[in-house]
């Protein structure tokens, strides 16, 4: 069963509970399968010794093994992550809703709250950078509660907004990003990288800029697979409609889906091959699956940095 099939819109009318019900969700699941020591609360899981304090044994993690673990604290960390968000118009599609789908904004936004939940579980700082053809927002790392619900309110904005024709400038935000964070932060990306720039390599400078200023970078590519990489419509005339530009073409979908494919085909094999060049882990990312394997991908790249 996926996230989606229990998800009923209306608490995205609450998305500091969302969040929560996800990582924890997250967090059961990561319990009931071996430790692998990943992190969430805590520095680590150890079996309790007989005669020791019982103050940090982990009571919920006895309920569901019937074993006495203990949770071992760090004092602090110094980890500290930026989360990135596209904002741009391509990022709000699907416009009309298939059953409880979010628009790839709506996933981004929760992805990211759930991520500054296990975050800010951890006691690690994180900031927050909205943009679409400008950097709009742009806070610094900070791993308070007053920080966490004011960055929460911002995303709130992003679920419940919906803005056409607003363009996208990829290469431009991450060159000021990469510029303005403290350096050797974790940059967590989410972005479908449609950029209004026709040259590649211009975008892949960027990325690349990030990598130089010595920051690990995890790029969500964030898409609808069934609709903009299969290009899944149902063979009839259509009316597709750039959500950036407003432009119009009227087409069956049969008749352009093997060229589509195969353009997408390679701008998803030229990105593949740049973050395997630049060492940016790079995490397809479907807004029609559920959130684990983003909260999954950021623990392993958590674990590899301080490793």
């Amino acid at each position: 069963m996926s996230f989606f099939d229990d998800f009923d819109l209306k608490q995205l009318e609450n998305l500091e509970l969302l969040a929560k019900q996800v990582v924890e969700g997250f967090i059961i699941g990561l319990h009931k399968s071996p430790f692998h020591g990943f992190s969430v609360e805590f520095a680590e899981h150890r079996l309790y010794n007989p005669g020791e304090s019982t103050k940090q044994i982990d009571w919920n993690v006895y309920a569901r093994t019937d074993k006495l673990f203990v949770k071992k604290f760090e004092e602090e960390t110094n980890l500290r992550a930026q989360i990135v968000i596209d904002t741009s118009s391509s990022m709000y599609f699907p416009k009309e809703r298939e059953g409880n789908i979010l628009n790839k904004l709506q996933y981004s936004a929760i992805a990211a709250a759930c991520l500054m939940n296990l975050l800010k579980r951890q006691r690690d700082a994180f900031g927050l950078s909205l943009f679409d053809e400008a950097l709009h927002i742009h806070t610094k790392a900070k791993s308070s509660t007053t920080h966490y619900r004011l960055l929460l309110t911002y995303l709130d904005k992003l679920i419940q907004d919906e803005v056409d024709n607003k363009t996208s400038s990829v290469t431009e935000t991450l060159h000021r990003i990469a510029d303005n964070i403290h350096k050797r932060s974790l940059v967590l990306i989410f972005s479908d990288m449609f950029d209004r720039s026709d040259d590649n390599d211009e975008l892949f400078a960027a990325l690349q800029h990030l990598k130089y200023n010595k920051h690990e970078v995890v790029l969500f590519h964030v898409t609808d697979k069934k609709l903009e990489e299969a290009f899944e419509f149902e063979n009839r005339p259509h009316e597709f409609i750039d959500m950036e530009s407003g432009e119009r073409v009227k087409l069956q979908s049969n008749q352009v889906r093997a060229y589509y494919q195969e353009k997408m085909g390679e701008f998803k094999a030229a990105l593949k091959m740049k973050c395997l060049q630049y060492k940016i882990d790079l995490i397809e990312t479907d807004i029609r699956a559920g959130y684990n394997e983003v909260l999954q991908s950021y623990l392993v790249k958590r674990k590899k940095m301080r490793i």
